[in-house]
This record gives structure tokens, sequence and C-alpha cells, in this order.
């Protein structure tokens, strides 16, 4: 790829751009990007080195690969400035959530779209994107898209656009659900007495360790967690607790509500 354009650029086509630049997918001073405001331009070139514009033709001119990198309710605005713009060769990668690709290619009226739905650890290498594509989208333009998301963490490609709504609410949402306990986990260590700086530092020690842990060993997760729970031990006491309070439904019910309004939001005029 000797250009890549992103239409926007905020936290994830920020957090793609260090991926490519990091990975040496791409030099920064072949990357564009279109950005309305100037502020947000300034910063791009400052701190990335790469090429800035107002104009979303003009970063998309001549790029392999122009990534749509708004927000989904602007979405109809920034297809409006390619439409008639882009030559057949060129790859619409979109991160836009529950934007369709028919919507996509309607908008644009270009037909090699892939939609993806990546999550916020891009911006430290450690995304979980999932992607589909168009049938019209080659070999060569997969290819493309799927070195683009390796530079920013783990890609999954699913045959059916269908499966990015339930990504959206499981790895796409995901970060947050992780975020909130997280922060709980360290509240209650908290209470049990710990400082602050420290009970931080051992949750979140804890659960790196558990998460590399699982990824060492491949068994299923109830099997690792009858590693760590003797008989009528302190984490069966814990383990109690949670059961008690109905973690399993209260996850499943976030996840399925999230996933339902990915759908929503699929359906809602852009």
């Amino acid at each position: 790829m000797e250009r890549i354009a992103f239409i926007g650029g905020g936290f994830m086509a920020t957090a793609m751009i260090r991926g490519l630049v990091r990975g040496k997918v791409i030099a920064p001073e072949r990357i564009w990007v279109g950005e309305p405001l100037a502020e947000q331009r300034e910063r791009l070139v400052r701190e990335l080195g790469v090429h800035a514009t107002a104009e979303n033709a003009e970063a998309a001119a001549d790029a392999q690969v122009v990534v749509l990198a708004v927000k989904p309710q602007h979405s109809e605005a920034a297809l409006a400035d390619l439409r008639g713009r882009l030559a057949p060769g060129q790859l619409l990668l979109s991160i836009m959530a529950g934007v369709r690709i028919a919507t996509i290619q309607a908008g644009a009226a270009h037909r090699p779209v892939v939609r993806v739905m990546p999550n916020t650890p891009a911006h430290v290498g450690k995304a979980m994107s999932v992607w589909t594509a168009a049938p019209e989208v080659t070999a060569e333009q997969r290819a493309w898209a799927q070195t683009i998301l390796r530079a920013i963490g783990a890609e999954v490609y699913v045959e059916n656009e269908h499966y990015l709504d339930i990504a959206t609410g499981v790895s796409g949402s995901g970060p947050g659900y992780v975020f909130l306990f997280i922060e709980a986990f360290i509240d209650a260590a908290v209470r049990a007495g710990f400082t602050w700086p420290v009970a931080q530092e051992l949750v979140l020690q804890t659960i790196e360790g558990s998460v590399a842990l699982a990824r060492e060993l491949k068994l299923h997760p109830a099997q690792l967690r009858n590693m760590v729970t003797s008989a009528g031990g302190t984490t069966a006491a814990g383990l109690y607790e949670l059961e008690r309070a109905g973690l399993r439904a209260a996850l499943a019910d976030c996840v399925m509500a999230a996933y339902h309004r990915a759908v929503e939001l699929g359906r809602e005029p852009q």
C-alpha cells in the first residue's frame, strides 16, 4: 500500500495510524486524514507526521485504502463527500458502528467495502477486530484489510455481517464492561483496607496474569477456576457471593442488550 486515507481523525483513527506506523506497515508521510476540525488536524500533523486536510475527497485521492472513521451520525455527509470520487480499485474500510455495508455502498456509490468492528485497546496494539467483506472485495484488498487490522491487534473474519452486531455486544463494547469490573474490584479492595494505588496494582496485575495464564494453558475457564478453588476455602466463599448476586445472568443480559442496540442502530437513519 502506497497511500492510506482516514476520513475522520478521532481516537480510533489515531490508534490505527499509530499501529500502522509502529508496525512499519506504511510511513506516516503516506497517510492522509480528512478532518474538519483545524485543531485536530494540527495535532495529527504535529504528533503523527501525517498529512491532514479539511477535504475528505482530497484525503482519499489515490489511496488504496480509505478508512471510514467518523461517528455513525456523520456517515451520510462523509459518504456524500466521497460519492463519485473513488476509483474502482480503492477499498473502503469502515469502522463505523452499526452502518451496514449496503448503506455504505449506496452512499458512496462504491462497491468494494470491508466493515470492521474494532475496539479501543487498538490504542495499545491489543485490539480485537471482527470484520467481513462485500463480494466485490478482491483477495488483494482482503489482504490489505487484514494487514491493517493486524497492525492494531488480533482480527477475526466472519462470513455474515450479522456477526458484527454480535461482536459489537462482546468485543466492541466489552472494554466498557471490563473497566466497570476493574473499577468495582478496586473499590472492593479499598473497602477491605488497601489504599487506592495498591488496590489498583493488585487488581490490574491479577487480571493481566489471569488472562496470560488462560492463554498459556488453553483450558476451559471452569477448569482454571477449579484450579484456584479449594473446598470450603476463600475463593469458594467469594465465588458463591458472585453467583448468588447473579453475575452470569447480568453479564448475559449486558451482552444481549448491547447486541440488540447495535441492530437498532443499523436500522436507524444515519
